[in-house]
Protein backbone atom coordinates (compact mmCIF):
# COMPACT_ATOMS: atom_id res chain seq x y z
CA UNK A 1 0.00 0.00 0.00
CA UNK A 2 1.21 3.37 -0.79
CA UNK A 3 0.61 6.34 1.40
CA UNK A 4 -0.69 9.59 0.19
CA UNK A 5 1.68 12.26 1.50
CA UNK A 6 0.07 15.21 -0.16
CA UNK A 7 -3.02 15.13 2.11
CA UNK A 8 -5.44 14.76 -0.72
CA UNK A 9 -8.31 12.39 -0.26
CA UNK A 10 -8.10 9.61 -2.75
CA UNK A 11 -10.90 9.59 -5.31
CA UNK A 12 -13.16 6.61 -5.17
CA UNK A 13 -14.68 5.46 -8.38
CA UNK A 14 -18.37 6.42 -8.59
CA UNK A 15 -20.80 3.67 -9.53
CA UNK A 16 -21.68 4.10 -13.16
CA UNK A 17 -25.29 4.83 -13.97
CA UNK A 18 -26.88 3.31 -17.02
CA UNK A 19 -25.21 4.76 -20.03
CA UNK A 20 -27.01 7.67 -21.58
CA UNK A 21 -28.78 6.73 -24.81
CA UNK A 22 -26.80 7.36 -27.90
CA UNK A 23 -28.09 9.12 -31.01
CA UNK A 24 -29.89 6.09 -32.48
CA UNK A 25 -31.57 5.21 -29.17
CA UNK A 26 -32.68 8.81 -28.67
CA UNK A 27 -34.16 8.82 -32.16
CA UNK A 28 -36.11 5.59 -31.44
CA UNK A 29 -37.52 6.96 -28.17
CA UNK A 30 -38.52 10.24 -29.82
CA UNK A 31 -40.15 8.40 -32.75
CA UNK A 32 -42.15 6.15 -30.40
CA UNK A 33 -43.35 9.16 -28.40
CA UNK A 34 -44.33 11.00 -31.58
CA UNK A 35 -46.27 7.96 -32.88
CA UNK A 36 -48.14 7.58 -29.58
CA UNK A 37 -49.05 11.27 -29.53
CA UNK A 38 -50.21 11.16 -33.17
CA UNK A 39 -52.31 8.05 -32.50
CA UNK A 40 -53.95 9.72 -29.51
CA UNK A 41 -54.70 12.86 -31.53
CA UNK A 42 -56.06 10.77 -34.40
CA UNK A 43 -58.32 8.70 -32.12
CA UNK A 44 -59.67 11.82 -30.46
CA UNK A 45 -60.24 13.52 -33.82
CA UNK A 46 -61.99 10.41 -35.21
CA UNK A 47 -64.31 10.18 -32.20
CA UNK A 48 -65.07 13.89 -32.41
CA UNK A 49 -65.76 13.59 -36.14
CA UNK A 50 -68.10 10.60 -35.65
CA UNK A 51 -69.94 12.37 -32.86
CA UNK A 52 -70.36 15.44 -35.04
CA UNK A 53 -71.69 13.34 -37.93
CA UNK A 54 -74.00 11.35 -35.69
CA UNK A 55 -72.12 8.05 -35.49
CA UNK A 56 -71.11 5.49 -38.07
CA UNK A 57 -71.69 5.93 -41.78
CA UNK A 58 -72.69 3.48 -44.46
CA UNK A 59 -70.54 5.08 -47.12
CA UNK A 60 -68.38 8.03 -47.98
CA UNK A 61 -71.16 10.55 -47.43
CA UNK A 62 -74.10 10.77 -45.05
CA UNK A 63 -77.40 9.51 -46.38
CA UNK A 64 -80.66 7.98 -45.14
CA UNK A 65 -79.19 4.48 -44.97
CA UNK A 66 -76.80 5.34 -42.17
CA UNK A 67 -77.31 3.42 -38.92
CA UNK A 68 -78.79 5.27 -35.98
CA UNK A 69 -79.36 4.47 -32.35
CA UNK A 70 -82.61 2.67 -31.51
CA UNK A 71 -83.84 5.38 -29.15
CA UNK A 72 -83.36 8.14 -31.70
CA UNK A 73 -85.00 5.99 -34.40
CA UNK A 74 -88.07 5.45 -32.23
CA UNK A 75 -88.25 9.14 -31.28
CA UNK A 76 -88.01 10.08 -34.95
CA UNK A 77 -90.82 7.65 -35.85
CA UNK A 78 -93.05 8.97 -33.05
CA UNK A 79 -92.44 12.56 -34.17
CA UNK A 80 -92.98 11.85 -37.87
CA UNK A 81 -96.26 10.02 -37.25
CA UNK A 82 -97.55 12.49 -34.66
CA UNK A 83 -97.79 9.91 -31.89
CA UNK A 84 -96.42 12.10 -29.10
CA UNK A 85 -99.65 12.26 -27.05
CA UNK A 86 -100.60 8.56 -27.40
CA UNK A 87 -97.04 7.53 -26.54
CA UNK A 88 -97.06 9.77 -23.47
CA UNK A 89 -100.44 8.40 -22.36
CA UNK A 90 -99.11 4.87 -22.93
CA UNK A 91 -96.29 5.69 -20.54
CA UNK A 92 -98.87 6.86 -18.01
CA UNK A 93 -100.71 3.55 -18.35
CA UNK A 94 -97.49 1.79 -17.46
CA UNK A 95 -97.06 4.01 -14.38
CA UNK A 96 -100.73 3.91 -13.37
CA UNK A 97 -100.07 2.60 -9.81
CA UNK A 98 -97.63 5.45 -9.09
CA UNK A 99 -100.06 8.07 -10.42
CA UNK A 100 -103.31 6.98 -8.76
CA UNK A 101 -101.98 4.98 -5.81
CA UNK A 102 -101.76 1.27 -5.12
CA UNK A 103 -105.29 0.90 -3.70
CA UNK A 104 -107.02 2.50 -6.67
CA UNK A 105 -104.75 0.70 -9.17
CA UNK A 106 -105.78 -2.68 -7.74
CA UNK A 107 -109.41 -2.02 -8.65
CA UNK A 108 -109.28 0.39 -11.61
CA UNK A 109 -107.34 -0.20 -14.84
CA UNK A 110 -106.94 2.21 -17.79
CA UNK A 111 -108.19 0.52 -20.96
CA UNK A 112 -107.60 2.97 -23.80
CA UNK A 113 -107.08 6.58 -24.77
CA UNK A 114 -109.16 8.33 -27.42
CA UNK A 115 -106.82 10.88 -28.96
CA UNK A 116 -109.49 12.75 -30.91
CA UNK A 117 -111.70 13.41 -27.90
CA UNK A 118 -108.78 13.36 -25.39
CA UNK A 119 -110.64 10.90 -23.17
CA UNK A 120 -109.02 8.23 -20.99
CA UNK A 121 -111.31 5.23 -20.48
CA UNK A 122 -110.88 3.39 -17.18
CA UNK A 123 -112.59 0.14 -16.13
CA UNK A 124 -113.26 -0.64 -12.47
CA UNK A 125 -113.92 -4.06 -10.96
CA UNK A 126 -116.95 -2.97 -8.92
CA UNK A 127 -119.58 -0.27 -9.03
CA UNK A 128 -118.35 1.09 -5.70
CA UNK A 129 -114.85 1.67 -7.11
CA UNK A 130 -116.37 3.16 -10.28
CA UNK A 131 -118.29 5.66 -8.15
CA UNK A 132 -115.18 6.44 -6.12
CA UNK A 133 -113.14 7.01 -9.28
CA UNK A 134 -115.83 9.26 -10.76
CA UNK A 135 -115.46 11.45 -7.65
CA UNK A 136 -111.66 11.45 -8.02
CA UNK A 137 -111.73 12.10 -11.80
CA UNK A 138 -111.15 15.90 -11.73
CA UNK A 139 -108.13 15.45 -9.45
CA UNK A 140 -106.76 12.66 -11.67
CA UNK A 141 -107.24 14.77 -14.82
CA UNK A 142 -105.24 17.59 -13.22
CA UNK A 143 -102.50 15.17 -12.11
CA UNK A 144 -102.30 13.55 -15.56
CA UNK A 145 -102.12 16.92 -17.30
CA UNK A 146 -99.28 17.99 -15.00
CA UNK A 147 -97.38 14.91 -16.12
CA UNK A 148 -98.34 14.91 -19.83
CA UNK A 149 -98.90 18.56 -20.65
CA UNK A 150 -101.92 20.80 -20.42
CA UNK A 151 -105.02 19.53 -22.20
CA UNK A 152 -103.74 16.05 -23.05
CA UNK A 153 -106.53 14.41 -21.03
CA UNK A 154 -109.77 16.38 -20.81
CA UNK A 155 -112.03 13.71 -19.37
CA UNK A 156 -111.80 10.37 -17.62
CA UNK A 157 -114.66 8.10 -18.60
CA UNK A 158 -115.23 5.50 -15.89
CA UNK A 159 -116.84 2.19 -16.73
CA UNK A 160 -118.18 -0.29 -14.22
CA UNK A 161 -117.54 -4.00 -14.26
CA UNK A 162 -118.57 -6.05 -17.23
CA UNK A 163 -121.21 -8.63 -16.39
CA UNK A 164 -121.25 -12.21 -17.56
CA UNK A 165 -122.30 -12.93 -21.11
CA UNK A 166 -126.03 -12.69 -21.59
CA UNK A 167 -127.77 -15.93 -22.19
CA UNK A 168 -130.85 -16.15 -24.27
CA UNK A 169 -133.10 -19.13 -23.81
CA UNK A 170 -136.34 -20.51 -22.51
CA UNK A 171 -135.59 -19.69 -18.83
CA UNK A 172 -135.44 -15.96 -19.41
CA UNK A 173 -138.19 -13.85 -17.82
CA UNK A 174 -140.08 -11.61 -20.27
CA UNK A 175 -139.01 -7.96 -19.98
CA UNK A 176 -135.86 -8.80 -18.04
CA UNK A 177 -132.50 -7.43 -19.14
CA UNK A 178 -130.84 -10.47 -17.62
CA UNK A 179 -127.71 -10.24 -15.49
CA UNK A 180 -127.29 -6.62 -16.61
CA UNK A 181 -129.88 -5.68 -13.98
CA UNK A 182 -127.27 -6.11 -11.25
CA UNK A 183 -124.18 -4.81 -13.02
CA UNK A 184 -123.31 -1.43 -14.34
Amino acid sequence: MTENTSGDVPKTPTPSKSPEPSGVDLARVALRAAKDAARARGDAAQQKKQARRGGLRSGARADGRDPMALGSAINRLITERGWEAPAAVGGVMGRWPQIVGEDVAKHCVPERYDEDERVLIVRCDSTAWATNLRLLAPTLVARLNEDLGHGTVQLIKVQGPGGPARRYGPLRAPGSTGPGDTYG
